[in-house]
């Protein structure tokens, strides 16, 4: 006699493997698709994104996964096994999540949520997104997260365990493995992006100069999207970025305004940095971090979050509620200048720390199941 389930067929009473088909949100960005184990068939297929209705195949703007509709849930519950949430709900309401998490129930899928963010880095006001994580929260059948820091939160906030598996490498082969060049000088590094809420930049760019200024051989790069220069653009500051062009002329730091890098671009550009400094004042992981770990980057953290707990960095204190605390960003560079850490795990670590984080999602799908 065969019993038939969605993920596991037995017979004569013993488990044979097969395929788990997981709805993934999102499913094509880097943390998740290197959550699959690249030497050896995990036997975890995850659905594609589906394009939102409207939007041109050539486009890269953010759209609100489709997957989030409960809609699409009613619509395509026998084409996936699990549901797995990691992030892209930022437009969703409390009320759209209970929503989807009511269709997932009617179907009988097991709901996964990898908490990324306990602060949402793009939202200024954290109340939002504290109501979409108690839906979710309580909701999930099983819940992931990257640090034991974030784990005690949500322990502390909900009374529910989450299980910890780091991040996987960001970096692809062969630039996972490519030695670092040598370079003279010390060239320390802030990319302002776009701009993110998150980023209080000026207050840490003007300590930089400062703690750079004595340092021999020592260069401060700034880096800035160039739709921070664009009055139509969502995140034209004029103000940042004449500031910013006072101090280039001053002969404090070197300005680049530029687009949007694509990967080598941005692997080469951390790779020329001695430090990358994140100026952030809140938020909770990194990919950004993992991107220079992989590379062997030393990388200055702020204190907010859980981004030391994340890879060896040096740290330094900046939060909303303390603001900048200027003396320890001097000595996160002075340290860094002097030391010059090589906080860089061999490809092969990287590749068997992606096989154990592989298998420890297959195993969590198909106890799930």
């Amino acid at each position: 006699m065969t019993h038939q389930t969605s993920a596991t067929t037995y017979e004569g009473g013993a488990a044979v493997a097969d395929v788990v088909r997981v709805a993934s949100v999102p499913a094509g960005h880097v943390y998740v698709r290197h959550c699959s184990d690249e030497g050896a068939s995990d036997r975890i297929v995850r659905l594609k994104d589906p394009r939102p209705n409207g939007a041109p195949s050539t486009s890269q703007r953010w759209w609100p996964p489709v997957m989030l509709d409960p809609g699409w849930v009613h619509a395509h519950h026998t084409e996936f096994d699990v549901f797995h949430l990691h992030f892209g709900f930022d437009a969703q309401t409390p009320e759209q999540l209970s929503s989807l998490v009511r269709a997932l129930r009617q179907h009988g899928k097991p709901f996964v949520y990898t908490v990324h963010d306990l602060r949402n880095p793009h939202q200024p006001d954290p109340a939002p997104h504290d109501a979409a994580l108690d839906v979710l929260i309580p909701a999930a059948d099983h819940l992931i997260t990257l640090t034991p820091g974030a784990a005690a939160e949500i322990e502390r906030r909900w009374n529910r365990t989450a299980t910890v598996l780091p991040h996987p490498h960001v970096v692809e082969q062969p630039r996972l493995s490519r030695p670092r060049p040598h370079r003279d000088g010390f060239r320390v590094g802030v990319h302002a992006k776009s701009l993110r809420p998150n980023m209080s930049l000026l207050p840490v760019v003007r300590a930089l100069t400062a703690a750079v200024a004595v340092l021999p051989d020592a260069e401060l790069h700034v880096n800035i999207h160039r739709e921070v220069a664009d009055p139509h653009a969502h995140a034209h500051d004029p103000a940042v970025l004449a500031e910013l062009r006072t101090l280039s002329d001053a002969g404090r730091l070197r300005l680049h305004v530029h687009d949007y890098f694509d990967d080598d671009e941005l692997w080469d550009y951390l790779t020329g940095l001695d430090l990358s400094v994140l100026p952030y004042t809140f938020g909770t992981h990194s990919g950004w971090l993992e991107a220079c770990h992989d590379l062997g980057t030393p990388v200055a953290a702020p204190s907010c979050g859980y981004y030391a707990e994340q890879r060896p960095c040096l740290t330094y204190g900046h939060t909303v509620r303390d603001g900048l605390d200027e003396q320890s960003l001097h000595a996160a560079v002075r340290e860094a200048y002097h030391s010059r850490p090589r906080w860089r795990a061999p490809a092969s670590q990287r590749a068997a720390e992606r096989a154990a984080v592989a298998a420890a999602h297959r195993a969590i799908y198909r106890e799930l199941l």
